[in-house]
């Protein structure tokens, strides 16, 4: 399973008073391949909290899930033989991972008294994006990199973020090969189109032409090496 992927991601409730933990509420994840990047497995479960109290009973405005949207989803030592099953020995990735994910996840097996999956490595977007692509994205948000390539509105919703997390790093990584086969041409050329802190119509249009400039280019290019080069970079 080490030369598998899982990006996998977490809803979870927004503590608002003081000791108030998080809670799970919402697990996804896709095992990808690393020599193709496709998708070879999903999952994803809503997760009933110990405490249904610190669910709102509206909707969240930041994931749509709400008492309501959990109240029969099985309880989190239900579907912690799943969870473990996906995660545990294969990389582990996902947008802010390192700092939120994990951590979320390692309480929640040990609320339940059992040991927390491993990874053989891990690979967190946000800060090899930062320091590889740059911030020309503005915030480095799922949202703010999603929204600079034109793949749509993030959803905030496990299943959905980490297949646009995929799309991210595959548009990000084929940039970085572009500029790297054309140094001071395509980098020089792009930096000009970029506002670091806002969006704009026409800065939005000029993202979409330059996704199909990309997709034109790697018509032509044999996907092997670009993927092996892609793979490379994002190191």
């Amino acid at each position: 399973m080490s030369n598998e992927i899982v990006f996998f991601d977490l809803e979870t409730n927004v503590p608002k008073k003081p000791g108030q933990k998080f809670w799970v509420l919402e697990f996804g994840a896709i095992v990808v391949c690393l020599r193709k990047l496709v998708e070879l497995e999903s999952y994803c479960t809503l997760i009933r909290p110990g405490d249904l109290s610190a669910v709102g009973v509206n909707l969240a405005r930041c994931h749509g899930i709400s008492r309501g949207t959990v109240l029969k989803a099985p309880g989190f030592e239900e579907v912690a033989d799943k969870i473990f099953k996906i995660l545990n020995g294969r990389i582990w990735a996902g947008h802010n991972v390192r700092r939120f994910d994990c951590v979320r996840i390692r309480e929640a097996f040990k609320e339940i008294g059992r040991p927390a999956p491993e990874p053989v490595a891990l690979i967190d977007s946000l800060p090899v994006l930062s320091e590889r692509f740059g911030r020309r994205a503005g915030d480095m948000k799922m949202a703010s990199l999603a929204n600079y390539f034109g793949l749509g509105e993030q959803k905030h919703r496990s299943l959905d973020d980490v297949r646009m997390n995929l799309e991210v790093l595959k548009h990000c990584a084929t940039v970085l090969f572009l500029e790297s086969a054309l140094p001071g041409v395509l980098e020089d050329q792009w930096q000009k189109h970029i506002s670091p802190s806002i969006t704009t119509r026409s800065r939005s249009r000029s993202n979409l032409m330059i996704t199909e400039k990309v997709k034109n280019i790697l018509q032509n290019a044999p996907l092997n090496n670009l993927l092996r080069h892609s793979q490379t970079l994002l190191r």
